[in-house]
């Protein structure tokens, strides 16, 4: 059954999602700059501007990609809730789609190829999969969707 647009229950508010995406870009940041600085054996200034640019690049897939998936989750599902199943999809579509729009950028960058900087994007996918999993569900907690439990 696929309601109207119009019928639809209440999505988070573009304050909330931009709140959402600035704190996820923040604290990823915080973390991912000194760790992979250290991981990657490249020095933080290096990492720093990769990781700025990949943020503001996430944040704007962030902010266009959840605006799509509760979109999609309300025309099929009826609902906001997320399962942890759907949390699990939610954050591997959003860091596939990552991985096509930085890959070119990481390798320009650093001077490296394509496939090392796959290499490299993959390492901080993994990162990111298991940030954004338990940042999401925190996020949810601390602030929820309204009427997310009402079907």
């Amino acid at each position: 059954y696929l309601q109207p647009l119009a019928e639809m229950k209440p999505m988070r508010s573009i304050t909330a999602r931009v709140r959402h995406a600035l704190a996820f870009e923040i604290i990823g940041l915080v973390i991912f700059i000194p760790l992979f600085s250290w991981l990657l054996q490249k020095n933080v200034s290096e990492m720093g501007v990769l990781g700025v640019v990949s943020a503001f690049t996430a944040t704007s897939w962030n902010f266009i990609y959840n605006w799509g998936f509760d979109l999609a989750m309300l025309r099929w599902a009826g609902t906001l809730h997320k399962t942890v199943a759907m949390r699990v999809l939610h954050s591997v579509l959003f860091e596939a789609g990552l991985i096509v729009l930085l890959i070119p950028f990481i390798a320009w960058y650093l001077d490296i190829s394509l496939w090392a900087a796959l290499l490299m994007d993959i390492a901080i996918v993994v990162f990111y999969l298991v940030y954004a999993f338990f940042f999401n569900i925190a996020y949810d907690r601390v602030f929820p969707i309204p009427d997310a439990n009402k079907r």
